[in-house]
């Protein structure tokens, strides 16, 4: 049988951040966990479609549990605030989901001066796993979800004395970086908590080919770019529907029988009920996880202490 959203189990009691929750995977990974009685963090920049989001849940699911916290990836100091809202008022965190993301927009800097996929799609992410980890080892079972795409395939290991691609800048050549780091992080974060003996698991996620406003943004972004509009085209015409591609998602975050380090994803590469799918061997690069590891702290100015609840 394949895996659906009613194999997901009762979440009541377990309380789950999801980045980029205003919208697409976000939207439908929070509306999922919580209609299985999660409590959920919408973890959103744009505050007023967040409270769109959280409302259109609330039509759905009366008895929803949703927080709103105001989360800016694209800046340090929002990610720093967001993580300190999120700790004060949860001791615990059991599910943190890095759904946000950017894909082939015009070169441009976040706040910090980072490239802003680069920015956004891994190190805002970085440092906010970081950041609330205090709360994650807390939980007895705690996932970590990372979300890359096929996009990785093209992506190559960060320089570390160019990470943001300074004078060597290409759209899509950005975005394989940041998916590829995507990939490399959520590995070398589960290699770490298996060091540690943490009661944590890292997962990492492709949600395959589904019809978001991802590919539509990026089209905005390049007032119309060429092969923007062709992945957008395709993805309006052939894409799952975010509901379908929230699924591989959803698995890594709550089926009980989800690997640590492992990828899930949908059966046929970007179509299909999610299942565990092979990472072959670039992917796995411990002298690349290592450098990138080592690039993130050094550019976020976050130590990430991978360390188990003190007994």
């Amino acid at each position: 049988m394949a895996w659906s959203a009613e194999d997901i189990p009762d979440q009541s009691g377990r309380v789950a951040i999801v980045t980029g929750a205003n919208g697409g995977l976000g939207l439908e990974v929070s509306r999922e966990l919580a209609r299985m009685g999660g409590h959920v963090v919408m973890a959103s920049r744009d505050r007023d479609k967040a409270e769109r989001a959280r409302q259109e849940v609330l039509a759905e699911i009366p008895d929803a549990s949703l927080e709103l916290v105001a989360l800016d990836l694209a800046s340090l100091a929002s990610v720093r605030e967001a993580a300190g809202t999120i700790l004060a008022a949860h001791p615990t965190v059991d599910v943190l989901v890095n759904n946000a993301g950017l894909m082939g927009i015009p070169e441009r800097k976040t706040e910090d001066g980072f490239e802003m996929q680069f920015g956004v799609n891994h190190l805002g992410h970085f440092a906010l796993t970081a950041l609330v980890y205090p709360a994650i080892r807390t939980s007895s079972d705690a996932r970590v979800v990372s979300v890359t795409s096929t996009g990785r395939h093209t992506g190559r290991s960060v320089d570390p004395a160019n990470p943001n691609m300074e004078g060597r800048y290409d759209p899509w050549r950005a975005y394989g970086q940041s998916k590829l780091a995507n990939v490399r992080f959520a590995l070398e974060l589960d290699r770490r908590l298996r060091a540690a003996g943490a009661h944590a698991r890292s997962i990492v996620t492709h949600p395959g080919f589904t019809n978001t406003d991802l590919q539509a943004r990026s089209v905005r972004e390049t007032g119309g770019g060429r092969s923007q509009r062709f992945f957008h085209n395709l993805v309006v015409r052939y894409g799952m529907t975010p509901a379908r591609g929230a699924l591989s998602l959803l698995r890594a975050a709550t089926d009980p029988n989800a690997a640590g380090g492992a990828l899930y994803a949908p059966r046929w590469a970007n179509w299909g009920p999610p299942v565990r799918r092979p990472l072959f061997g670039r992917s796995r690069s411990r002298r690349a996880m290592t450098t990138l590891w080592a690039v993130s702290e050094r550019e976020t100015g976050i130590t990430f202490d991978v360390s188990p609840q003190p007994a």
